[in-house]
């Protein structure tokens, strides 16, 4: 019999549904924003202003509603997940990344296992991964993201995990907003990729297939199926770029096995909550996963996977 894994998430307000991931909205996303339309005033918008400031709010809509690295390691903490370096691209593959694209994708890559280290309190780790990827920052030119007082101030705070977490959290937003503000959001797309990927390989790892049905971990990785949409939206805002055409490829394969998950919804329903007197709107979501889903999603995970860290 070919066991599935059924998850009833219970009753979900629509804003839930809709950021399921705890997007990046905590994140600054407005600032990020206004940041991004003063660069575009300074380097000159096109005459059609409305239409170039209504692009970036799209793209920062896009962009925020992914989770970031750090997000990915909590999910995967607190859905149960135990810390395993096997699972960690080690660092010394950091001189192997020579070239734009595989910098990118690598620096998501270190930031989500940086993530990852952090949360379990892998003191060594931390440092390795931090400077893993402050030499992909430097190769991207990204001179202030990941700098010597970063590594300084983590250093100092080795014992802190909640300063550690601030630092890892300002580390990857600076590295996109620099990339965002300085007119290359295809490269900080790349590196979205990167730290997505990386966390989705490390789930998939992670779970046990004979604790397979009920899996706190196995409905995280679900969730992604809302995600993937998110980012092929991103990659395709940004498909003039030779190494987002790979890209596209890879996560079009990656899609069509997430389609075979189902997420199906029933009707919205309105309730008043008397406490603060507002409406909110409620439905109930059920997903469903075969075991020789997750198998093929592991398998593809791992094959593309593989073509960005080797």
């Amino acid at each position: 019999m070919n066991k599935k894994h059924r998850i009833g998430t219970g009753i979900l307000t629509v804003i839930i549904l809709c950021m399921i991931l705890l997007s990046g909205c905590g994140s600054g996303g407005s600032d990020k924003t206004q940041k991004t339309q003063k660069n575009a005033a300074a380097v000159g918008q096109p005459k059609d202003n409305t239409q170039a400031i209504q692009d970036i709010k799209q793209a920062e809509k896009i962009f925020n509603a992914l989770p970031s690295p750090l997000e990915s390691a909590m999910l995967m903490k607190s859905a149960g997940a135990k810390f395993d370096r096997k699972f960690l691209n080690p660092v010394d593959n950091a001189k192997n990344y020579t070239t734009q694209s595989s910098q990118a994708l690598n620096l998501g890559i270190f930031t989500c296992d940086l993530s990852f280290a952090s949360l379990y309190d892998q003191t060594q780790l931390i440092i390795d991964y931090m400077n893993a990827a402050k030499k992909m920052a430097d190769g991207l030119g990204i001179l202030d993201a990941i700098n010597q007082s970063t590594i300084d101030e983590l250093e100092e705070n080795i014992n802190n995990t909640e300063v550690i977490m601030k630092i890892v959290s300002e580390t990857f937003l600076n590295s996109n907003s620099y990339l965002a503000d300085n007119d290359q959001p295809a490269i900080a797309s790349i590196v979205l990729v990167g730290g997505w990927m990386e966390g989705l390989y490390i789930a998939t790892q992670i779970v046990d297939e004979k604790d397979f049905n009920g899996n706190k971990l196995v409905g995280r990785i679900i969730d992604q199926k809302l995600s993937i949409d998110v980012l092929q939206n991103l990659l395709n805002s940004n498909k003039e770029n030779p190494a987002i055409e790979a890209l596209i490829i890879q996560m079009n394969k990656l899609k069509t096995v997430f389609d075979k998950i189902t997420i199906k919804t029933k009707p919205i329903k309105t309730e008043i909550d008397k406490t603060t007197n507002t409406t909110i709107l409620k439905s109930e979501v059920t997903t469903d996963m075969s075991l020789a889903t997750f198998k093929e999603l592991t398998s593809v995970v791992a094959e593309i996977r593989g073509t960005f860290v080797k």
